[in-house]
């Protein structure tokens, strides 16, 4: 932490949301302080969060999250406004400015909106803001049904040339097996390189409130560690672990970027 980091952090909503699908007020304000404090330190934050769907699945009480499209959209549209109204509230308790970016697969692939995408994260670093990033779930049909923020983190964090990428989940890393049901399985520290080995290890399953597993966080690290950048997928559920990364300890599980030469 003595030179400036750009560190891209991305939070699901199985972090975010107790087990109802209402917020996880506690752990939400837990990690809003820790990245606070980090800026304050002078690291470059950038937040990618998932959870307005699951937000709004509370928000509305419903008894679980719509399976088709259209309840999903609406869900997000409510849960968004939430998400975004207690992220704005809790960065202001310390002094930090936070803006929206809902982006969309055609966002990044489109030359055009691609630079627009660039010039708003070097003006709104320029400015001293904090960009919380989320899919444009209201109208990105195909990202709701194939897509995930552990991608786009990913994506994010090639877009602006990111140091790291930290993911925070409900586990601490990937495991050689389902830990839940094999007593044998424990935790890889290190991987040098994603091989066929390494996805056989991660779990395609999501949680009832998100839509990712260990896979979407293995192929996030494909994507990010093919652009150089060191990806480290860490529990989200105490926010010291994101302190002792940062500090240079071995927490979770560390993919390793890819040098060239």
């Amino acid at each position: 932490m003595q030179k400036q980091q750009t560190v891209v952090f991305k939070v699901g909503t199985s972090t975010l949301t107790h087990e109802n699908g209402k917020t996880n007020i506690r752990r939400l304000e837990e990690l809003v302080m820790t990245l606070s404090d980090l800026a304050n330190a002078g690291v470059r934050v950038v937040l990618v969060t998932s959870g307005a769907i699951g937000v709004g699945v509370g928000k509305l009480g419903l008894p679980e999250r719509p399976r088709d499209t259209a309840g999903k959209q609406a869900a997000a549209t409510v849960g968004q406004c939430e998400l975004m109204f207690m992220y704005d509230k809790m960065f202001s308790q310390y002094g930090h400015t936070v803006g929206q970016l809902l982006i969309t697969r055609e966002d990044v692939d489109d030359p055009k909106r691609h630079d627009n995408l660039i010039a708003a994260f070097s003006r709104l670093f320029e400015f001293g803001a904090i960009p919380v990033i989320n899919e444009n779930d209201a109208v990105a049909v195909e990202e709701i049904v194939y897509g995930d923020n552990d991608s786009l983190s990913a994506v994010v964090a090639t877009l602006i040339g990111a140091d790291k990428l930290v993911i925070l989940t409900e586990t601490d890393g990937l495991y050689t097996a389902d830990p839940t049901v094999d007593p044998t399985a424990y935790r890889i520290a290190e991987v040098p390189e994603i091989t066929d080995d390494i996805i056989a290890c991660a779990s395609s399953h999501g949680t009832k409130l998100g839509t990712g597993g260990m896979m979407t966080k293995v192929h996030a690290a494909q994507i990010a560690t093919a652009a150089g950048i060191d990806t480290y997928v860490i529990c989200g559920r105490d926010t010291h672990d994101i302190y002792r990364l940062m500090d240079g300890e071995r927490v979770g599980t560390h993919f390793c970027a890819r040098r060239n030469g």
